[in-house]
């Protein structure tokens, strides 16, 4: 981008500046400000005056300083080179500034490419010059990373006559591999690189319906409440709940082709421990660095908050391009109450006019911009590919009535409430069974019926187990447990085990951070046998005191974490043995 000297700062208010001489300028459009040329964007024009929202430090910065346009909106760049890259809210490439900056600290107008132009990609042609293209078409391939195959796309706006495309070779981002000639007669050069405006959704061919599952490892999440790809879902929870965990698991362990995280405001030292753990991450799938097929967007608290507001649309839009190739593409969010915030303190220094505790009238329609860029998808080159996206709510206190959870929930149809109390008994995750609801279990049971057909019917039996549990603990809290008939106290019983055998996850245990489907599914068959089992032997005049003694019970909940992913024959042993001893007590009571 090459800008102008056009005009100059008439008012400084922290990361809002206010110019003058402004006339011929457009909403959004990127503009440099001062003498140190800090990155801006124009939120509001009004006659000849810009309102501007700057991404970095002004510091220093006062009236009288010039301002220079750009003619172009706040886009990032999309070619190879984005997986395995940390960035920041704005695409500036933070180890390329780490290694010429020599500081921890982001230099303010330190400008670096976010695609390094020097590298080199071996690129493979797919077309042949002569014929006609449009736009999100395949022009050729070059392996980004030993796990990606990147597609290099025909920018969405261009279509026409490919007139020239380069043979067979290594090239950089700036070199001109293949042109079009449109309709107009124009010439439109290609690279393996383009650039797209954050704000605007990329285009697509159709919206298909979501019906299969995002797999994510977790055993709550894929039984209880699962998610599909495509899908939106929100991980709301107090401090200390453990979102960011669950943010980390999801990202570590979905089966998504293409991971973007973006730390969205939250405190240095977690974001230093993504940016330190997941190069060191062995990918489940294929045992390479999981960083080969990871984009990570850093924007701590202690940077601009201007920056914080825009860093969800740059992860999105990265997501987008390459679900336009055709990969499955999950999205972690975290925080989307940080993000919210930067959004109330701007509003503020715009003086608009408050609504709910401060925040913005426009705070639903913001969310809803980024929830809704979720979803599968036919692209423009007719493949099925889609964008899932999890945002992590911190709401003050755990108090999920405040307007950032509620108007969450109206663009969600996933939501996985974490619980203050199961995260103080040490009971992770501590989603809570209770209030937590997935909309996606009826689009996704066809897929789950193929590989389980019991699927349903164990997610339906668990649920009500679990509520039924629910009420008769307040019963037992008031009169005791022991005044209850064993009917009652089996149910107090089993929903205890599938507590602690199911429900809870060790993401620090190797065999028991990832499950699954087949050793899900076969650890909570063993346990919603147990409870039918007794109940039939109970009513045959078995005490419960003689079927809490079995030696498999304990066998049954341990196997979580005593049987690896692949040792399912582990798990059919358990559960014989447990049938075993259950038949034995029935001859007892025959």
């Amino acid at each position: 981008m090459t800008a102008r000297e056009t005009g100059e700062v008439t008012r400084v208010s922290g990361p809002i500046v206010v110019a003058r001489g402004m006339a011929d300028s457009q909403m959004y459009e990127v503009v440099e400000v001062g003498p140190q040329r800090l990155v801006g964007e124009i939120i509001r024009l009004e006659g000849e005056a810009a309102t501007i929202q700057v991404y970095e430090n002004t510091t220093g910065l006062k009236p009288g300083a010039a301002v220079r346009r750009t003619a172009m909106p706040l886009s990032v760049a999309l070619g190879p080179g984005l997986l395995s890259s940390i960035y920041d809210g704005i695409q500036r490439p933070l180890t390329a500034i780490l290694e010429t900056s020599r500081t921890p600290y982001i230099r303010r107008g330190v400008k670096l490419p976010a695609l390094d132009a020097r590298r080199r990609w071996r690129f493979t042609p797919r077309l042949k010059p002569g014929g006609q293209v449009s736009g999100g078409e395949v022009l050729g391939v070059c392996p980004e990373t030993e796990l990606i195959e990147h597609r290099v796309l025909v920018p969405p706006t261009a279509a026409g006559e490919l007139v020239e495309l380069v043979p067979e070779g290594e090239y950089t981002v700036a070199d001109v591999i293949g042109r079009v000639r449109t309709a107009a007669g124009d010439e439109v050069e290609l690279y393996l690189a383009h650039r797209w405006p954050v704000r605007r959704p990329r285009p697509v061919k159709e919206r298909l319906t979501a019906n299969e599952p995002l797999i994510t490892g977790q055993r709550i999440i894929d039984i209880l409440f699962p998610i599909a790809k495509g899908g939106a879902g929100a991980v709301p929870g107090g401090f200390g709940t453990g979102k960011t965990v669950a943010q980390h698991s999801l990202a570590k362990w979905c089966d998504a082709d293409i991971i973007v995280y973006v730390g969205c405001g939250e405190r240095g030292n977690e974001m230093t421990q993504v940016l330190t753990d997941f190069p060191r991450i062995v990918d489940p799938r294929s045992g390479r660095p999981l960083m080969e097929r990871t984009v990570l967007i850093a924007n701590t608290s202690n940077m601009p908050v201007a920056a914080r507001e825009v860093c969800i649309y740059t992860g999105i839009t990265i997501a987008e391009y390459y679900r336009d190739q055709g990969y499955d593409v999950a999205v972690m969010a975290d925080s989307t109450s940080r993000w919210a915030e930067a959004l109330r303190e701007l509003s503020a220094r715009l003086e608009e006019i408050p609504a709910e505790e401060g925040f913005p009238a426009y705070l639903p329609s913001r969310l809803a911009e980024f929830y809704e860029r979720a979803g599968v998808v036919r692209t423009l080159a007719g493949e099925r590919a889609s964008v899932t996206v999890t945002g992590s709510v911190s709401p003050p206190g755990g108090d999920f009535s405040e307007p950032v959870t509620q108007h969450t929930r109206r663009f969600v149809r996933c939501f996985w409430a974490l619980d203050t109390e199961l995260a103080n008994a040490r009971h992770y995750p501590s989603i809570n069974w209770l209030t937590s609801y997935s909309e996606y279990v009826d689009e996704i049971q066809d897929w789950w019926h193929a590989k389980h057909p019991d699927w349903a019917e164990l997610r339906k039996q668990t649920m009500e187990l679990l509520q039924r549990e629910a009420r008769l603990r307040q019963i037992a809290n008031l009169v005791g447990p022991d005044v209850l008939p064993d009917q009652q106290r089996l149910v107090l019983f089993v929903a205890e085990l599938i507590k602690n055998g199911f429900l809870q996850q060790n993401a620090f245990e190797p065999k028991d951070m990832y499950c699954v489907p087949d050793k899900t599914m076969s650890i909570l068959r063993t346990l919603l046998s147990l409870y039918r089992r007794g109940s039939e032997l109970i009513e045959r005049g078995a005490p419960l005191v003689r079927l809490r003694e079995l030696p498999a019970i304990q066998a049954a909940v341990r196997a979580r974490l005593e049987a690896a992913n692949d040792a399912l024959d582990r798990l059919a042993e358990i559960q014989d043995r447990l049938s075993a001893e259950l038949d034995d007590l029935e001859r007892s009571y025959t």
